[in-house]
């Protein structure tokens, strides 16, 4: 099954025909809220919201463990992030939609692994390309099927929040190597990764980055949503297609 996970501007779905909704309970604790399942195109899917139904709660205490955990004991196999980005590198407008393939992880004091317990053997993961290349080449074959124009990877600088980021940390990021910077990319793709999942990114990009573009004095968050739900209206095309390719 296919599990989509909305990030900020995608608290739901409306080209999901919703059969029920659960409410977990997980070792990790409770997920942002309940997983909603329903249909499109006939295929069944799951989604949650990352903040909340409500928006209510920030990129540093999301519980990613326990989303994550919650998606797969329901049975998903395959899981798409929805998130929003601001760009770093200069072709990388507001508007503009990407499918990262790499990611600089600038968070800290997160829960970000399964594998804490002293009484278990040391489990390393593979993270040399932390998201899915199947799953990417899925969402890039029903993007092109949608006619919509996806832009094919990018570094994903992952950072705390949930303050936004200075010019001089955007500046750095830079020399790091990142073309986008969002605060929830880890260590969901990583919690993913060790528990099995099929894990990808759609990254919207609502803004510049601090210091960038319009940003150069400040990000007018007051305009991101006009950006972001053009942008998203596009990607819900694209993950109406992505569906027919779940399981394959």
């Amino acid at each position: 099954m296919l599990a989509i996970i909305g990030g900020t501007g995608l608290a739901q779905l409306s080209n999901l025909e919703i059969t029920h909704r659960q409410v977990m309970r997980t070792p990790y604790g409770e997920p942002s809220g309940a997983l909603t399942f329903g249909l499109i195109n006939q295929h069944e899917v799951m989604f949650i919201a990352r903040h909340g139904y409500g928006h209510t709660i920030p990129p540093h205490l999301v519980n990613y463990r326990a989303n994550m955990w919650a998606l797969q004991n329901q049975g998903a196999k395959r899981v798409v992030s929805v998130a929003s980005v601001g760009g770093i590198r200069s072709d990388l407008l507001p508007g503009m939609i990407v499918v990262p393939d790499q990611i600089l992880d600038y968070t800290h004091s997160r829960a970000y692994t399964y594998f804490d317990a002293r009484d278990k053997l040391v489990t390393h993961i593979d993270f040399t390309h932390p998201y899915s290349l199947s799953m990417r080449s899925q969402i890039l074959e029903a993007a092109k099927q949608a006619k919509e124009k996806f832009l094919d990877g990018g570094v994903y600088a992952a950072t705390q929040g949930p303050r936004l980021e200075t010019a001089a940390e955007i500046n750095r990021y830079e020399r790091d190597g990142a073309d986008m910077v969002g605060m929830t990319g880890m260590p969901e793709a990583a919690l993913a990764r060790e528990l099995g999942l099929s894990y990808a990114a759609i990254a919207v990009v609502v803004n510049h980055a601090a210091g960038r573009g319009d940003s150069r004095d400040g990000v007018h968050i007051e305009t991101v949503g006009a950006v972001a739900q053009p942008a998203l209206t596009r990607v819900k095309k694209v993950l109406e297609l992505l569906v027919e390719c779940d399981g394959e």
